[in-house]
C-alpha cells in the first residue's frame, strides 16, 4: 500500500510542481482554473479537477438559489448552466488582465455569470 501512495504521488508531483498558486487568501484563483481548461484536452488529472471544480460551483450555487428561492426571495427566469465555455468566458470578462488572474478569486466571477445568465432576481 505505501509503495502504491509513494508512486501515485511520483506521478503526481509534476503536475503539481508547474499548478498555477492560489490566491494569497487560498481561494482558487483565475489562473489556476484557466490553466485546466488549458490542460483538459491532454491531462486526464487536470481534466479531472475542472469537472470536479465546475460541478462544485455549479451545484452548490444551485442549492443556495434553491434554498433562498424556496423562501419566495430569489427567482430566475431560466434554468442555471455552467460548461467550460461558460467559465472561460467569465472569467475572461471578469479578470480581463492576466497579470491578475492569480490573485482574482474564480468562484464568485463564475457563480455571478451563471445567476445573471439564468435571470435570477431578488423580490423586495
Amino acid at each position: 500500500m505505501a509503495v502504491t501512495f509513494a508512486a501515485a504521488v511520483a506521478f503526481m508531483t509534476p503536475l503539481a510542481a508547474i499548478a498555477l498558486p492560489s490566491t494569497a487568501t487560498g481561494q482558487i484563483s483565475v489562473g489556476q482554473v484557466m490553466e485546466m481548461i488549458e490542460k483538459a484536452d491532454t491531462s486526464p488529472i487536470a481534466r479531472q479537477t475542472l469537472v470536479a471544480y465546475v460541478a462544485g460551483v455549479g451545484e452548490a450555487t444551485g442549492v443556495i438559489v434553491d434554498t433562498i428561492g424556496s423562501a419566495r426571495t430569489v427567482s430566475c427566469s431560466k434554468p442555471l448552466s455552467l460548461d467550460t465555455g461558460s467559465v472561460r468566458a467569465a472569467l475572461e470578462a471578469g479578470s480581463p488582465s492576466q497579470g491578475s488572474w492569480s490573485q482574482t478569486p474564480a468562484t464568485p466571477l463564475i457563480v455571478a455569470d451563471m445567476v445573471k445568465r439564468a435571470g435570477c432576481r431578488t423580490k423586495d
